[in-house]
């Protein structure tokens, strides 16, 4: 289904998935911006460990633009142990690997597990989770050794730290793209199929002539002589370009177009 737009409507999607876990957030506009990635991404469970500033918390709802689903089931803890007890599968995002023995996954592939979980247990989210730790340092050691494996994002390593927003995008990023087809795009509206069966030769060669007759009096071909060579580069381009009935039909109103234009007295107008 390369290529293919669908309709939401005909999408099979969860709209929950994995908890997303902020670990002592400190800023409500990120916890509004996580939020709203995840409501972009078909992310649903917010899970909140000791946020500092509170809960509930007016910046986030302000910055959450209307992903008030998500802010309004938020769910506080005030440790990490009690927001993942429920959970059989964590995942924790850092970019520090060194210190802790575990397996280190990209984005995708984590995602990926994630799905093939869903999938397998047949219920929404289905006891999987991602950490995502503070806006200044991350998640400790002890926090990523609360996990199961360790996610890793393939940034620019003279630029590697990332805003917890941008990180939970990514993420809940992945979620979405892991359960959609090869080439599959989601949109809100029904989009008619592009025409892309190519046109049958005798309206592409009907094409050629009809540009071929169109440019002769003008003069484009300058001497009998290099008219051949430059017919053929025009017949060319029109054959490799591969265009549809209705493209054809489109150029040959172009070409009829120049015609009249080049047909009619100088100076004469439609008025």
């Amino acid at each position: 289904m390369k290529g293919c737009i669908l309709d939401v409507e005909d999408l099979q999607l969860s709209t929950q998935g994995p908890a997303v876990i902020l670990v002592e957030p400190q800023m409500g506009e990120n916890i509004g911006a996580a939020a709203r990635a995840m409501a972009n991404f078909g992310l649903s469970d917010l899970r909140l460990v000791a946020p500092r500033d509170g809960w509930p918390n007016e910046r986030a709802i302000a910055a959450a633009s209307r992903a008030d689903h998500v802010i309004a089931a938020a769910k506080v803890f005030d440790t990490l142990p009690e927001a993942i007890a429920d959970l059989n599968l964590v995942q924790a995002t850092t970019a520090r690997t060194r210190d802790v023995k575990k397996v280190v996954r990209g984005p995708r592939e984590a995602v990926q597990l994630l799905r093939q979980r869903v999938n397998a247990e047949g219920v929404p989210g289905a006891g999987t989770g991602i950490l995502f730790g503070r806006e200044r340092w991350g998640l400790t050691n002890e926090e990523v050794a609360l996990a199961d494996e360790i996610v890793t994002f393939p940034v620019n390593p003279a630029f590697a730290s990332l805003n917890i927003a941008q990180a939970v995008l990514l993420m809940s990023y992945e979620w979405m793209n892991s359960g959609l087809a090869e080439g599959e795009l989601p949109t809100r509206v029904a989009v008619q199929p592009l025409d892309t069966e190519p046109a049958a030769k005798e309206n592409i060669l009907g094409l050629m002539q009809h540009l071929e007759t169109a440019l002769d009096p003008t003069g484009y071909f300058r001497t009998e002589q290099k008219k051949p060579a430059m017919v053929q580069n025009l017949r060319a381009l029109i054959q490799r370009a591969g265009f549809s009935e209705a493209e054809v039909k489109l150029l040959r109103g172009v070409v009829a177009a120049l015609e009249l234009r080049h047909q009619r007295p100088r100076g004469s107008s439609n008025g």
